[in-house]
């Protein structure tokens, strides 16, 4: 399939956004809305020993004030039947808040400055409990217990053995050890949470959600209130990012519901950005005890992880993410034996889920960390040790030790197409000669990193459908939602190609579940292959629909009429001069429409190499990086500007994790990085224009041979820099620096390194 025959090569969507058509829910109109504000435990452990909200209701413009007291609705749990139930979050605290953030009152008033400021008049009396924000602090028997009915703070433990050797490394000449810190970071949107309620006189309730999925939402909203799904209407407008946190129905939106009920009136929210900081779900918060070993030629034999993830107060996603860890651990090797232990810890935090990767960027940053490290103990070439390890090409389907089946994949042709672009040994003999010249100001780093990971892992299909319209043009449904991906580009680019209907009049719809009956979402980087699929399979239907129109109109056999997709256009096959159009089709036959769910399939395996080329100044720990070289290969491109797109926006959040961002708690469970002063993202001014290199091995798992693009540039980067700032140190003795690799750090490591 060429779907580049469409010649799109630019997003449709974007002068819409740059121009200031764009819909954000704060930015949309609503009669007679009022406004509702939270109140947020300023502690991180605590009894509520009373909450006086009488001067709160006695402000001006005030309508109502709640406290957990005052509703009756049920806590929120994970979907894992292992983790204890008396772990669930309710959606104001009750007797007990257990992270800074936590809700525990709720206010409307007529503007939002007036529930701003009766908000602050709620008096809360807080008595403290000892708090616990360190993970590993948190598995201790000495550890505060966040939940006195349970044992400990483990919410979940797991493990996995591939061996039973009693030496697990026999017949290795190396072993590495390391702990590996994977540092917890905010997912920090462009938009903020937002959101707008109202009940209608039949019972129904409407709803404006900023969500990666308009369906999950309604679902999670239904729940709550005892409804039908078909009771609920959910629609999301633009949604101003989302990178996985704005997945499912936060507490603050069932609320909102709540709020709405009682004062028969619409009723909106938007948080600031402290709020977002401390209410948003947030993301990685993994600790690794990893341990490689292999031969003294550079062969890897045998691998094992310990993987402790901080689910932060509340277990959510954050019970899910480390099962994918374990999924992808051994990530692009071949080896012998694979040992992972998952252990799942709440603390005094703000609880974790999904954040660009889920589970899959932290699986890599350890494997390539270690196999790099190993590379150095064994006096190898980093690049050498995984040609030697590498699965090879005609291994695919490939079933690893872990039990993922990898589809496709080339991924020594992926590391020598990069390490060819980036000129390595150009690099290597470069790095040599600054060593040799003594030339310690600023050093010369090199980082390798190759890896795979799984799109659409639970297999989901999705829902597409596309109707005729009286002019002769097209609407597409679609059950995913976009949040800046292109979906409306590339889903109008499928149509166009099947039909022939020119992209120009082809609309693609999405987000409100009035008007798509089912969807799954965006997440996981699904869109393409299951709803582009969807979208495909339903372009296939139409067509075929139409022409046993066409042929009625033609009065011909349909077997004999042909549909000329550069025309747009109908004929009895070798006789083009008399034929019907889609105008002719909408004029004659109106109403004509075609859906498809696809049906589950196994997720796919993109892959790829990355590679970083960073200068590092040893007098300040600053750390620039000069170059970025991206091989990434996600299958079949349907179009290279969203490809670039995506991988340049993966490729900067990477780069961020490995020298930038972490979220900050004191050991009392205070967040220190609760602002943009505070909480470091890099703008465009400390980031590089990566260099891209196309690579395509299609899936077979779909038609489109399509597999997600949208994570793949943050697994491969995060690891490379952080590969390259220690590479570039490594000469005089630095080992390990866990990210970020701040200027401090990495100061640090080089004063210890001469000392």
């Amino acid at each position: 399939m060429s779907i580049l025959g469409t010649r799109v090569l630019r997003a449709a969507e974007d002068p819409r956004f740059l121009t200031g058509g764009d819909r954000y829910i704060d930015n949309l109109p609503l009669d007679g809305a009022v406004h509702a504000e939270y109140v947020m435990s300023p502690v991180a452990h605590a009894r509520i020993t009373g909450i006086d909200t009488s001067a709160a209701r006695a402000m001006p413009g005030v309508l109502a004030v709640i406290t957990a007291a005052d509703i009756d609705l049920a806590p929120q749990t994970t979907s894992n039947p292992r983790v204890p139930e008396s772990m669930g979050r309710p959606l104001l605290a009750t007797d007990t808040v257990r992270f800074v953030g936590e809700l525990v009152a709720a206010v409307v008033a007529e503007t939002q400055s007036q529930a701003i400021d009766a908000a602050e008049a709620v008096v809360v009396d807080y008595d403290p409990l000892p708090a616990v924000a360190d993970a590993l602090v948190a598995l201790t028997e000495s550890a505060p217990r966040l939940f006195p009915e349970t044992e400990s703070n483990l919410a979940l433990f797991a493990g996995f053995r591939t061996s039973d050797d009693d030496d697990f490394f026999a017949g290795c000449d190396v072993v590495v050890r390391e702990r590996l810190v994977n540092q917890r970071m905010a997912v920090t949107p462009m938009e903020a949470r937002a959101g707008a309620m109202w009940w209608d006189d039949a019972g129904r309730l409407h709803a404006w959600s900023c969500t990666q999925g308009a369906h999950g939402t309604r679902d999670g909203l239904a729940k709550a209130f005892g409804l039908e799904p078909e009771q609920v209407r959910v629609v999301a407008p633009d949604v101003g990012g989302g990178f996985g946190g704005k997945m499912g129905t936060y507490p603050e939106e069932v609320l909102l519901g709540e709020l709405a009920r009682r004062v028969g009136r619409p009723v909106r929210w938007a948080e600031s950005r402290t709020q977002c900081q401390l209410g948003l779900y947030h993301g990685r918060a993994q600790v690794h005890d990893v341990e490689l070993g292999g031969t003294r030629d550079g062969r890897l034999i045998a691998y094992r992880i310990r993987i402790v993830q901080d689910a932060g107060a509340y277990p959510s996603g954050g019970v899910f993410l480390p099962y994918l860890t374990r999924l992808m651990a051994s990530g692009v090797y071949e080896l012998e034996r694979v040992d992972a232990q998952i252990e799942v810890v709440v603390t005094n935090t703000t609880p974790v889920d999904a954040y660009r990767g889920a589970g899959r960027p932290e699986a890599t940053a350890a494997i390539e960390r270690m196999v790099e490290r190993f590379a150095v103990e064994a006096g190898v070439d980093p690049a050498e040790v995984r040609r030697k390890s590498f699965i090879s090409p005609d291994a695919f389907p490939y079933t690893t030790k872990t039990k993922a089946t990898y589809d496709s994949g080339n991924y020594i042709g992926a590391l020598e197409l990069a390490l060819s672009g980036a000129g390595y040994v150009q690099l290597r003999d470069e790095q040599a000669r600054r060593r040799a010249a003594g030339d310690d100001g600023r050093l010369l780093g090199i980082g390798v990193s190759s890896y795979v990971e799984i799109t659409n892992g639970d297999g989901s299909g999705e829902f597409g459908s596309i109707e005729l319209t009286d002019d002769g043009g097209a609407i597409v449904r679609t059950g995913t939602s976009p949040h800046g991906q292109g979906h409306h580009t590339a889903f109008a680019m499928i149509a166009s190609e099947i039909t022939g209907i020119p992209f120009s009049r082809i609309e693609v719809r999405h987000g409100d579940t009035d008007d798509v009956p089912r969807g799954g979402g965006t997440g996981g980087s699904r869109s393409l292959q299951a709803g582009g699929t969807a979208v495909y399979r339903a372009s296939e239907d139409f067509v075929r629909a139409a022409l046993d129109l066409a042929a009625d109109m033609l009065e011909a056999n349909p077997d004999d009429v042909v549909l000329d997709t550069a025309a747009g256009a109908f004929h009895v096959q070798g006789t083009p001069a008399i034929a019907r159009t889609w105008t002719d089709l909408a004029a004659a036959h109106g109403g004509l429409r075609a859906e498809r769910d696809t049906e589950r399939s196994a997720g796919t395996f993109p892959f790829g190499t990355h590679v970083a080329v960073v200068e590092v100044d040893t007098e300040t720990g600053s750390v620039r990086v000069l170059r970025h070289i991206a091989c990434d290969d996600a299958g079949t491109i349907i179009n290279p500007v969203l490809f670039d797109g995506q991988v340049h926006g993966g490729v900067a959040a990477g780069i961020s994790q490995a020298l930038f961002e972490h979220f900050v708690y004191d050991v009392d469970g205070n967040p220190l990085t609760t602002n943009l002063a505070d909480y470091c993202v890099p703008a465009a001014s400390e980031l590089p224009s990566f260099e891209r290199i196309a690579m395509e091995t299609p899936t077979p798992l779909n038609p489109l041979g399509a597999k997600g693009i949208g994570e793949a540039g943050t697994i491969g980067a995060t690891p490379a820099v952080q590969n390259a700032v220690i590479d570039a140190l490594a000469h005089l003795g630095v080992r390990h620096i866990d990210m970020p690799c701040t200027p401090e750090r990495v100061w640090q490591a080089v004063q210890a390194a001469r000392r």
